[in-house]
C-alpha cells in the first residue's frame, strides 16, 4: 500500500522523480514540507537541486484535520516553483548589481562609459574598472582593489588623466 494521495493530478513518477504528500521532486526542484520550529503549524521549503540551502521557505497549509499538513499537489508544486524561481531571479539581480556598475562620462572624443567588475574571489578579491567608447570598444582597462568606489568624478578623472592609475 502506498502513502501517495490517490488523486488525479499526482503526476507519474519516474526514477529521479518523487511525488509524495510531503517531498516533491521533479524538474530541477524538490518541495518539502516540515514542522514549523516557530509555532505549530508547518512550512515549505523549496530547494533547487545541487544547491545546499534552500531559495525559498514559507508557511504551509494545515490539512482538515487541522493537524497535519495539508499533501503537496501539481497546482501548489508549481506555484511554489514559480515563487522560488523569482525569489533566485531578484537574488541573481541585486548580486550583480553589487559586483557591476556603470557610469557615463563626457569627453572631448565623445561619450565614454565606465564600468566597474567586482571578482569576488575569497583570497584576493580585486575589481576591473574599464572604459568603452561610444562603438562599444575597449579603451582602457585597470585593475583596482574590491573596495573601489565608482562614481561620476573617479571615472572622469580617471579619463581626464588618460587612463593612468586610478585615484
Amino acid at each position: 500500500m502506498t502513502d501517495k494521495p490517490d488523486t488525479s493530478d499526482t503526476p507519474h513518477e519516474t526514477p529521479d522523480e518523487q511525488f509524495d504528500a510531503r517531498l516533491w521532486r521533479t524538474n530541477g526542484w524538490t518541495a518539502r514540507v516540515i514542522k514549523n520550529e516557530d509555532d505549530d503549524g508547518w512550512a515549505v521549503e523549496m530547494i533547487k537541486d545541487g544547491e545546499a540551502e534552500p531559495a525559498l521557505v514559507g508557511p504551509w497549509t494545515m490539512g482538515r484535520d487541522k493537524k497535519n499538513p495539508k499533501p503537496l499537489d501539481t497546482s501548489a508544486f508549481n506555484t511554489l516553483v514559480k515563487t522560488a524561481s523569482e525569489v533566485l531571479r531578484r537574488h541573481e539581480q541585486q548580486r550583480h548589481a553589487q559586483l557591476h556598475k556603470r557610469v557615463t562620462v563626457d569627453s572631448p572624443d565623445g561619450e565614454i562609459v565606465v564600468t566597474l567588475d567586482i571578482v569576488p574571489d575569497e583570497d584576493d578579491p580585486y575589481a576591473l574598472l574599464t572604459a568603452f567608447d561610444a562603438l562599444g570598444e575597449q579603451l582602457a582597462q585597470a585593475k583596482v582593489s574590491a573596495g573601489f568606489k565608482l562614481a561620476r568624478a573617479n571615472a572622469e578623472a580617471w579619463v581626464e588623466g588618460g587612463f593612468g592609475r586610478p585615484r
